[in-house]
């Protein structure tokens, strides 16, 4: 696990007492939830902001979402009391999978996990949720279980259900994985694949492109073994496997009467944000949000650097949440 640079900034671990009977109908018991918080709650617990991490991410946001969390920036712990919890599965201090007989995982069960440690924190509203990709998924799926929860939902780069393109992504990936004679190796295999989705054909042409003349050693070419390699350093190839898995799982309509309805029914206000060239969670996905949420705006976002844009264009997000929730 990284370790958490000195900032304000908490670590918590939260063993919940509780069974968990998961969405495929398996129990966990002894559930691990490990989860950050930087900040103070105000006297009337109006000032949280929980955020909602994507598939390799960790639970300290102010790590790796800078320029729109942290000390100086418009999400900041001198105004809020900003919570996001290690989902279970990932390698980051949550339950984690150590072999391939861990019981499948859903974005529903996510969201249950959330649920316990918001009653372990006695937490009853939430000013503003706040998530890109996977992270954005179970935001969704909370919102909508929960309507009356949030104040703000902040929805970025994600979908209301997981498209066939985004399965196949993800399953290229696990064939990666589970083929190779080194599980670390898929990884390495799995994250070049990924990350082909995460930019686009004008990313690479603008930063991987060779100035001179080669037949062989070509920019792209290293920059995908570079970020293979990084990613193995630093992840468990059984925890990128199953929550790929249950980022396949997501569809808030699953029980609901279908995606328009069950929108329809969020009570929170929504700003929804997109990447316009975001290949991976395509434009026409977040507007389908906007389309069917009763008060929700819309803000497409231009970035060379498709669906990691959430991640990176921190300065237009921001811009845009000032107008929105200041």
């Amino acid at each position: 696990m990284p370790i958490l640079t000195q900032h304000t900034s908490k670590p918590h671990g939260f063993k919940v007492e509780e069974p968990l009977i998961l969405e495929c109908g398996k129990t966990f018991r002894d559930l691990r939830i490990h989860y950050t918080t930087a900040g103070e709650l105000n006297a009337d617990k109006s000032n949280v902001i929980w955020v909602f991490h994507a598939l390799t991410a960790n639970s300290d946001p102010i790590e790796w979402w800078p320029g729109l969390i942290g000390e100086d920036d418009l999400i900041n712990p001198k105004d809020h009391f900003i919570i996001c919890a290690n989902m279970i599965g990932s390698c980051y201090g949550s339950t984690e999978p150590t072999d391939f007989d861990f019981p499948l995982i859903t974005i529903r069960d996510m969201v249950e996990a959330h649920k316990m440690l918001k009653q372990h924190l006695g937490i009853q509203q939430i000013k503003i949720g706040i998530g890109g990709s996977m992270g954005g998924q179970q935001l969704l799926e909370w919102a909508v279980q929960e309507p009356e929860l949030f104040e703000t939902i902040i929805p970025i780069a994600t979908n209301a259900k997981h498209s066939a393109w985004g399965i196949a992504f993800n399953e290229t990936q696990r064939m990666a994985i589970k083929s190779a004679a080194n599980l670390a190796d898929g990884l390495e295999t799995a994250r070049a694949v990924a990350m082909l989705s995460y930019r686009n054909h004008e990313t690479y042409n603008e930063t991987q492109s060779d100035t001179e003349e080669r037949i062989d050693q070509f920019s792209a070419s290293s920059y995908q073994r570079y970020q293979g390699a990084k990613l193995r350093r630093r992840f468990s190839p059984i925890s990128y496997y199953y929550l790929s898995k249950a980022m396949d799982s997501h569809n808030i309509g699953i029980d609901k009467n279908g995606l328009e309805n069950t929108l329809s029914r969020l009570r929170s206000r929504a700003i929804v944000i997109g990447v316009e060239t975001d290949i991976l969670f395509p434009l026409h996905e977040q507007k389908f949000i906007f389309d069917h949420i009763p008060n929700a705006a819309f803000y497409p976002i231009q970035s060379l650097y498709g669906h990691d844009g959430f991640l990176i264009e921190t300065e237009k997000i921001s811009a845009i949440l000032k107008k929105e929730i200041q």
